[in-house]
């Protein structure tokens, strides 16, 4: 198991009924390579759920937390474009975003289904680890630990006034499956062992982009 301290930038959210191909266009031709534009950033991940819960699930990794507090990355946030003021005005809704450090990590495939385990109680890091151990251990690609790393000092952004304060998180567990069939097996096993500290959601693969793939 290993850890670098990156930086991840979660994120959960809706979509205003009817205007999926609006927000769709708008994350695929400018929102994505923005935030991935920003330096420090590594990459970004899409995903759409396969159930209950928040229909997209959005992360970033970046070489580290403070990267999501830099002065280019705030400078984005403070200064939406006409088309990102448009979708923050009613298009991407029920917001869930928090800053994280990444605290430990198993596996080196991807897969393409993801299981987030969100939760809002206290973390502890030792016990996520020991769950990401576990999880690969049981048959899983690849899991992350997560625990919220935001700024001491809350700051609204001119992005987040626009659509309404944002909730948060204070850990997550991520694991990567091949297969669907895989994710729920996984989805259940964490269920039972977390019951109501989490909240449990399963995503398909929808599109990534790295930093260094943006000039090819």
């Amino acid at each position: 198991m290993s850890a670098d301290g990156c930086g991840i930038l979660a994120v959960w959210n809706n979509c205003a009924s009817g205007q999926e191909a609006v927000y769709e266009a708008w994350y695929r031709e400018e929102h994505l390579p923005e935030r991935v534009g920003v330096p420090g950033f590594r990459f970004g991940r899409r995903y759409e759920s396969t159930g209950a819960g928040p229909r997209y699930f959005t992360y970033y990794e970046t070489e580290s937390p403070a990267v999501l507090t830099s002065a280019a990355y705030v400078a984005r946030l403070q200064a939406p474009t006409a088309r990102t003021t448009a979708i923050m005005s009613g298009v991407f809704i029920d917001m869930t975003r928090t800053v994280c450090r990444r605290t430990a990590a198993r596996g080196a495939l991807r897969g393409g289904v993801v299981v987030a385990a969100r939760f809002t109680d206290p973390a502890d890091p030792a016990a996520l680890a020991q769950s990401v151990d576990a999880v690969v251990e049981a048959g899983a690609l690849r899991a992350e630990a997560w625990v919220a790393d935001e700024p001491p000092t809350r700051t609204i952004s001119a992005e987040e006034a626009i659509r309404g304060a944002d909730k948060k998180i204070t850990a997550c567990l991520l694991v990567e499956a091949g297969y669907e069939a895989e994710a729920a097996r996984i989805a259940a096993a964490l269920a039972r062992q977390f019951g109501a500290r989490a909240e449990i959601g399963s995503y398909r693969f929808l599109c990534s982009l790295a930093h260094a793939e943006m000039s090819v």
